[in-house]
């Protein structure tokens, strides 16, 4: 059964081993490393293998082509004899038409699997074509994974040995890849670097003492200052720090490969030598940065700002956007050319053209990018890192580091200095732990020689010592670290959650409170629904305000609307659930699932004159058949009675009786009923709206019920009760067929029957209900069943019939009924 549900996951981080091992050289095999760091709370989801070349160029040999003759019967094809090594050669047609005898060629053989453009493999096989035999193929370069040329075969050097195999002849880097799931609190982890610092403590604890590597900046400097850009930051609160720098003298083309397997290993698909060398400075450091042609800044000025409300902006994406006045904003002497840490603009980027850039390398305000990336739905890796928070003091350390990497791969120039605008520092937290708060909070007091070593190894740096803790500074990139609770959090992952010890005594205390707790009748509820067929879901309480339409019970004017909604169909809190199950009852249709029974537990939210509130609420769906299809069972459909007959089932295991029942005045059901009992409604259930369940695209007739869970809740009583034997005497039970008029309802006779005799009368049902031409105009039949017992002796027969026939005389005289 499926349901509409939302799944909170982690932001998956990949971090490739082989990048990994430039900062820590770990010779473990993955496996190992990754359960070290699931331990450390870095969770691993996953290991992928990663190969620059798909395949791996595995079955590819070089190839010596002895002769080439022209296809006897087609004029662009040729035949020709290759030798494959170890003294063996083969016929292969082949169509290209660069091919020549006396070259070297890359030749897959007989077995061989290839992969085309979409990653989709498929494997060379003898064939004949155009009726000569062909034993393997001559490749091009785009069908080996070497290149994007198809224009002809690929020639190879002519010193190469027949029958090499091509892996040894192309460097083909193999890498492992770590699908990390990340908690929103560990930014400083989503990096190779703070994965790499992460993994030295846990090694340390391991007594396996490994130096972490930091890239080197030694050999930067400026060559000369001839392309200065002045920078101004206008609003230093949303950019506390802001540093850049311009390169000139660029040539760009594609990275070289090295570059483009390390970006592609992780996901990230190549752009240019300069745009990339960005985004590996962005998933080795954590440091986003962004490279502006410099030719494009109009008044060779930089200024960080806000603009005004309203303003028109096209991103890299091509969409034209509608900027709000606190967005911050990279803007040049006359217009916006980037929104700050989110995304860049169409008109300033990086293109094949330029030759100069200005480098930016910048910390934004955290809450600031979040706000802003929500408003225009924008989720990119800059803005992802800065929104958690990055370390304020390696901005310079990472545009440095950046420059020098493009100088590696594009060429040019430094030719300004480091413009570094950091009116305010920020500064490291200060933090004291109590080491009797550590023992109690893990639950085993953990040697202090060991809590030093651990807060050391995570770069905390101890500033004092005490008889009863430590004092310390905590670094600005672990924002996440500001309590006592949180170090102690630190020190605990870092010595090992398996290695604190479990005592073997448990220790419990029983409640005698007789409160009722909301979470134990929901379990009770939802173990009785459950047994009864029907599935839980969760909705989304964030709903489309567009539904309110399909109702007049709600009101447009009560809706609590989002401040910075993901998308306008999520953009107001429910004041109803109905939507949520009607979303999930078409989820459900739509893949063939057509018998549904769900129910949620949730809230309703309400933006009232006099404030606003939330509503406890059971809803439950159902559409489809009563069970699924069996050869033993006759299929019914879930009708009305069906789904009264559950919920009644479920008041009376909640102890709550006793409730009026009457016709429901909500708008959403053609027919419905609703309960109430002390003049609160408890529950409105009924038959769905065709013209509402159509808008969501259900055909099929859908039952709907509303518990009002906050009503059910009060209406539950704790009573004591007590247990007697079954009674030793008989029933009897007794029949009346009855000719009433239509408005007469069940309940008006039930009540009559209850209050004519008391003490003996056990139960009534109705069993059987007619209308039709034979009877008279107004009238109906009801078919009543009266269960009679004494619990104390035999009843006899003449006491049976004088109950009868009292029955039969308050019948007649209350509702004008006549026995049939």
């Amino acid at each position: 059964m499926l349901s509409l549900q939302i799944v909170t996951k982690c932001k998956q981080v990949k971090i490739s081993y082989n990048w990994l091992k430039q900062f820590i050289k770990i010779d473990w095999d993955a496996e190992k490393t990754g359960e070290l760091l699931t331990d450390l709370g870095l969770e691993i989801e996953g290991i992928e293998t990663f190969e620059s070349i798909k395949g791996g160029l595995e079955g590819i040999v070089v190839g010596h082509v002895l002769e080439c003759k022209q296809h006897p019967n087609a004029d662009r094809l040729k035949v020709t004899k290759v030798d494959i090594g170890n003294n063996e050669t083969v016929q292969i047609v082949c169509g290209a038409p660069n091919v020549a005898a006396g070259q070297k060629v890359p030749v897959a053989t007989i077995g061989t699997t290839l992969y085309d453009e979409k990653g989709e493999a498929w494997k060379i096989k003898k064939g004949k074509i155009r009726g000569e035999e062909s034993f393997g193929m001559i490749c091009a370069e785009d069908e080996l994974g070497l290149g994007k040329s198809h224009d002809g075969i690929m020639v190879l050097y002519e010193d190469l040995i027949p029958g090499t195999l091509l892996s040894e002849v192309f460097e083909i880097e193999n890498d492992q890849i770590f699908e990390i799931g990340l908690t929103p609190n560990r930014a400083d982890a989503m990096s190779h670097w703070g994965v790499a610092r992460d993994l030295k403590a846990g090694l340390l604890r391991q007594e396996i003492l490994l130096e972490l590597i930091t890239p080197s900046n030694s050999s930067f400097r400026v060559e000369n200052r001839l392309n200065k850009i002045d920078v101004e930051v206008i609003n230093n609160e949303l950019a506390p720090r802001y540093c850049g720098l311009t390169i000139s003298g660029l040539k760009i083309s594609d990275s070289p490969q090295w570059l483009q397997n390390r970006l592609k290993a992780i996901g990230i698909a190549p752009i240019n030598n300069v745009v990339d060398a960005t985004n590996y400075v962005l998933h080795e450091l954590g440091q986003p940065l962004h490279a502006f042609d410099s030719n494009k800044i109009l008044g060779k000025k930089i200024n960080v700002k806000t603009v005004a409300k309203g303003t028109k902006f096209t991103t890299l994406d091509g969409v034209e956007r509608e900027l709000h006045e606190d967005d911050l904003m990279i803007c040049d002497a006359e217009k916006p050319m980037c929104i700050a840490g989110v995304f860049g603009g169409i008109d300033s980027g990086v293109s094949k053209t330029t030759t100069e850039i200005f480098l930016e390398s910048a910390y934004f305000n955290p809450v600031s990018i979040r706000k802003t990336a929500k408003r225009h739905a924008l989720n990119t890796d800059a803005s992802f890192r800065f929104e958690r928070g990055i370390d304020p003091n390696i901005t310079e350390y990472a545009l440095m580091r950046t420059a020098l990497l493009i100088q590696v791969v594009a060429g040019g120039e430094i030719t300004s200095d480091v413009t570094d605008i950091y009116p305010k520092k920020i500064e490291d937290h200060q933090v004291f732990i109590n080491f009797e708060s550590v023992t109690k909070l893990i639950g085993e007091e953990i040697p202090r020689e060991i809590i030093k070593e651990i807060l050391t190894s995570l770069e905390i740096k101890i500033n004092n010592i005490t008889e009863t803790g430590l004092g310390m500074t905590i670094p600005a990139y672990r924002n996440d670290v500001t309590r006592e609770a949180d170090v102690i959090e630190e020190i605990l992952r870092v010595y090992g959650y398996n290695n604190i010890k479990f005592t073997e005594k448990l220790n419990a205390s029983i409640s005698t409170t007789e409160v009722i707790e909301d979470y134990q009748v929901q379990n009770k509820t939802a173990a009785q629904l459950t047994a009864l067929g029907f599935h839980e879901m969760m909705g989304n309480p964030l709903t489309s305000p567009k539904y309110i339409e399909l109702t007049d019970y709600l009101k447009s004017e009560h809706n609590v609307e989002m401040l910075n909604p993901l998308s306008n169909d999520l953009s107001v809190m429910r004041q109803s659930m109905l939507f949520n199950s009607l979303e999930a009852l078409a989820y459900n249709s739509n893949r063939k699932a057509s018998n549904i029974k769900l129910f949620e537990f949730g809230k309703t939210y309400h933006n009232y004159p006099n404030g606003r509130e939330e509503h406890k609420h059971l809803s439950m769906i159902v559409s489809g058949l009563k069970t699924e299809e069996n050869w033993a069972l006759k299929t019914q459909k879930s009708n009305f009675f069906y789904f009264k007959g559950i919920i009644t089932t479920i008041l009376n295991r909640l102890g709550i009786d006793s409730y009026s029942e009457k016709g429901a005045k909500n708008d959403v059901f053609s027919e419905a009923l609703s309960f109430s009992k002390n003049g609160n409604i408890l529950i409105e259930f009924g038959i769905i709206k065709k013209n509402i369940t159509s808008s969501f695209g259900i055909d099929s007739e859908s039952l709907y019920a509303d518990f009002n869970w906050d009503n059910i809740l009060k209406e539950i009583t704790i009573e004591n009760f007590k247990l007697k034997p079954i009674p030793k005497f008989p029933k009897v039970k007794r029949d009346l067929a009855l000719l009433i008029d239509e408005a007469v309802s069940f309940d008006s006779l039930k009540e009559t029957a209850n209050n004519t005799e008391k003490t003996l009368l056990k139960k009534v049902t109705l069993f059987d209900v007619y209308t039709g031409d034979t009877l008279p105009k107004g009238k109906k039949s009801y078919a009543l069943s009266f269960t009679i017992q004494d619990e104390r002796k035999t009843l006899t027969d003449k006491q049976i019939d004088k109950i009868m026939k009292k029955l039969q005389q308050n019948f007649e005289r209350d509702f004008g009924a006549v026995l049939r």
